[in-house]
């Protein structure tokens, strides 16, 4: 009896590795498991909560047409509140404790920034996060992927098109002493250097600043005729209050960090005529294409309110993640995977956004946006054919 149970015992021994290198975190012959850390309660919650949804309500379609090579998503989703010590507590929950195949949209660029690199030392992708960041996508990294235009090429774009289609000569700026303003400012200045220009004039300020009436006087005295900002909501709204009240009626241009409903709805049209640059339209409540129209019926119906911007990019993300799995086959691999995204040749969501390209050493879907403009109390297209630099 004792030789059998040794015998057996062996054979487990030997047999166990071999198993264990056959296997794939968070795939087995009938789920694969994908997860998310997100803003669900905290600061950028509208962001956070409608993106994730729109992903939920993609893979939950996907799982009732049958799944993906005979496997359902099993979807996880944690809240960040907007916060990294949250969001690092949330990845390693859903790295070792979940096991998840890959990680998507996860909320935030300095929390993506935080766990990256243990997500990626795991071998676990980082997918579409919810960030212009460039870090999302460079340096080149078979793990990292980009979904559209980051803030350096909206900022790029948008100096490009002000000083070759509109004439400006003067340019300023202000933006936020952070990681994100910087990004978003080397974009400004690349394009500036290209064109063999410099910023006139240029002042910095912190997230939580609220004054900023030095700041507007500076650069009125370096008689700007075009500002560029490098805010959010909150501080961008600040910065085009300031610049209206002096009675100044500059040109002032953003990003996608400022292309929200919530600076485009302040009370008495403040904001009238501020432009941003933006990856992807936001074409939901206006759209009369019968796929959008459908889109936000069923979120509605799912969710209990209307999609925003941050839905829609939701939505074509994830439909490319499940078209990524799909190329992928039946041998889901997290080679497999990258193999079946760096596929995606010339893809067109549903909303009108640029092309999505991807390859072995572009891991940016698009690097074009779009201008737009706040016009009685909405974001307005200026165009709807994106522009690059």
């Amino acid at each position: 009896m004792r030789s059998r149970l040794l015998a057996a015992a062996i054979a487990v021994a030997l047999t166990a590795p071999a198993m264990a290198a056959d296997s794939v975190r968070g795939v087995t012959d009938n789920e694969i498991v994908i997860g998310t850390y997100t803003d669900l309660s905290g600061v950028t919650a509208m962001w956070g909560v409608n993106n994730s949804n729109a992903w939920r309500m993609v893979f939950d379609e996907t799982n009732a047409a049958g799944g993906i090579n005979g496997r359902k998503i099993k979807y996880i989703v944690e809240d960040n509140q907007y916060q990294v010590p949250r969001s690092v507590q949330a990845a390693n929950k859903l790295i070792n404790r979940d096991g998840v195949f890959v990680m998507v949209a996860n909320g935030g660029t300095p929390m993506n920034n935080a766990t990256m690199p243990e997500q990626l030392a795991k071998g676990v992708p980082n997918v579409f996060p919810l960030t212009s960041a460039r870090s999302m996508y460079e340096p080149l990294h078979h793990l990292k992927f980009g979904l559209a235009s980051s803030y350096y090429d909206q900022m790029r774009a948008g100096v490009k098109l002000f000083v070759e289609q509109r004439g400006k000569k003067t340019i300023c700026a202000m933006s936020e002493d952070t990681d994100f303003g910087r990004d978003v400012m080397a974009g400004a200045k690349d394009q500036l250097a290209a064109m063999n220009l410099k910023l006139a004039a240029e002042t910095l300020h912190k997230p939580t600043d609220t004054d900023f009436s030095a700041s507007v006087a500076r650069l009125r005295d370096a008689n700007c005729d075009l500002i560029l900002v490098g805010g959010i909501v909150r501080d961008s709204v600040q910065i085009i209050s300031a610049v209206r009240k002096t009675g100044w009626t500059v040109d002032m241009l953003g990003q996608a960090a400022s292309y929200d409903e919530a600076v485009a709805e302040v009370p008495g049209g403040i904001t009238e005529g501020f432009y941003s640059m933006t990856p992807v339209l936001y074409v939901a409540a206006s759209s009369e294409s019968p796929e959008v129209a459908k889109f936000a019926e069923k979120y509605k119906k799912d969710f209990g309110k209307e999609p925003n911007f941050a839905a829609q990019i939701g939505y074509t993300g994830a439909q490319l993640v499940v078209q990524a799995l799909k190329n992928s086959g039946k041998d889901l691999t997290t080679d497999s995977f990258v193999a079946g995204l760096e596929s995606i040749k010339d893809w067109h969501d549903i909303f009108g956004s640029p092309p999505m390209t991807f390859s072995a050493t572009k891991h940016q879907g698009s690097n074009q946006s779009f201008l737009c403009v706040v016009k009685g109390g909405h974001w307005i297209p200026v165009s709807t054919t994106p522009v690059g630099y």
